[in-house]
């Protein structure tokens, strides 16, 4: 599969089997966020793996979504320097983790995997549940699995409405 083609076939899933990801399948989704370019080189960011059933479900209820627990994974992608703003103005942590979640839910298609990207979540309970020191920052909760359902497309604004050139 190509780029192009793991870009058209990225779908927000929240709903998965309850077969567990192979380990192979896990660790290149994992390795795609660690090759993932971050604002002068700093890496400054973990990736939290949670397959424990208890764990995930709790998960679930601080971001108020229980599919979040069915996934048979949850990658929760930790800021470890989220004071760091860059020249623009723009917070690097978001940009940084923005770039590697996205490169993980790229080559989770390449695998046949599914996932859904999770931005409203308590940050105190999924500090508290998975132990995240208070200076850290959670940035994304990430359920990981096969899908159970293939989602259809969701509408997209057109090219022009999205694209301006030179101004």
């Amino acid at each position: 599969m190509d780029v192009s083609e793991a870009i058209k076939n990225r779908r927000s899933v929240r709903a998965y089997k309850p077969e567990p990801v192979p380990e192979e399948k896990l660790r290149k989704v994992l390795e795609a966020a660690r090759l993932a370019p971050s604002a002068h080189n700093a890496q400054e960011r973990k990736f939290i793996v949670v397959r424990d059933e208890e764990i995930r479900k709790k998960l679930a209820e601080a971001a108020g979504q229980g599919f979040v627990g069915e996934a048979p994974v949850v990658i929760v992608a930790v800021s470890l320097n989220p004071e760091d703003i860059m020249s623009s103005g723009v917070p690097a942590f978001a940009v940084d983790l923005a770039i590697a979640v996205d490169h993980m839910t790229l080559q989770a298609v390449e695998e046949g995997l599914g996932t859904c990207w999770i931005g409203a979540f308590s940050q105190e309970k999924v500090k508290e549940i998975l132990k995240v020191p208070a200076q850290y920052k959670v940035v994304a909760l990430l359920p990981l699995g096969f899908p159970a359902d293939k989602p259809a497309l969701k509408s997209r604004k057109s090219f022009e409405e999205i694209i301006c050139f030179e101004e």
